[in-house]
């Protein structure tokens, strides 16, 4: 079967003992039928730190089945569809080879990826694993997250269609990798126009630390 969705996963936010807030909407659990995604989310989908978290340029989060049955292997224990905090588990698509900027289509809506995640205190808490956000940063599979371009509807079973390939060869696993162990990558990433908020700040940050001129104050997505 070509790349579709898995499982279409929403949370609400409940009280949590990990991180500093105490709350949290990543126990994601899949739902059955049709799930409206409106610009800054997934219907039923809900955010408590939306400092760190959500917006235009976090709006969904992708991950693959693909990586998730890797994950298990490697714990030793299963990971389910949702487990990792994602709304749309995939099959069948490189969601780390996705390259920024790149547009999807699933179901009646088009997504764009513009950003990649960050492993937190929260989301080593929820998976109850030993040094989990350094083991989950090392091995560099991180998923991706989307912009919704057009609003509209999705469900498990949806075919995934890249509808639109960008000329370059800045991939999610390489925005990874720049933002956390390869800074000096970061500039070339200027390249891609659709990148979010947060990444256009940090290229700012790293020419101007590089020319030695103030720091920029865009603001974060």
């Amino acid at each position: 079967m070509s790349a579709h969705v898995v499982s279409v996963n929403v949370g609400k936010v409940v009280d949590v003992p990990w991180g500093k807030l105490r709350r949290s909407g990543i126990d994601k659990r899949p739902v059955a039928g049709p799930v409206q995604v409106h610009r800054l989310g997934l219907e039923g989908d809900e955010i408590a730190d939306t400092k760190h978290h959500g917006g235009p340029d976090q709006a969904v989060y992708a991950y693959a089945a693909e990586d998730l049955e890797r994950w298990s292997e490697l714990a030793g224990r299963t990971f389910v569809a949702g487990q990792f905090g994602e709304n749309l588990t995939t099959r069948g698509l490189d969601v780390q080879d996705a390259r920024l900027g790149e547009r999807w289509a699933v179901g009646s809506t088009l997504l764009e990826v513009c950003d990649v995640r960050i492993p937190c205190a929260v989301f080593q808490g929820f998976v109850d694993e030993p040094r989990w956000v350094r083991r989950f940063a090392e091995h560099g599979v991180v998923g991706a997250y989307l912009r919704v371009v057009q609003e509209g509807v999705v469900q498990a079973g949806d075919p995934v269609r890249v509808v639109e390939r960008r000329d370059h060869d800045l991939t999610v696993g390489a925005a990874f990798r720049a933002l956390t162990t390869d800074r000096a990558r970061l500039p070339s990433f200027q390249a891609e126009p659709r990148v979010s908020a947060k990444i256009a700040r940090q290229i700012d940050e790293v020419r101007n630390h590089s020319s030695g001129a103030p720091r920029s104050d865009r603001p974060v997505g």
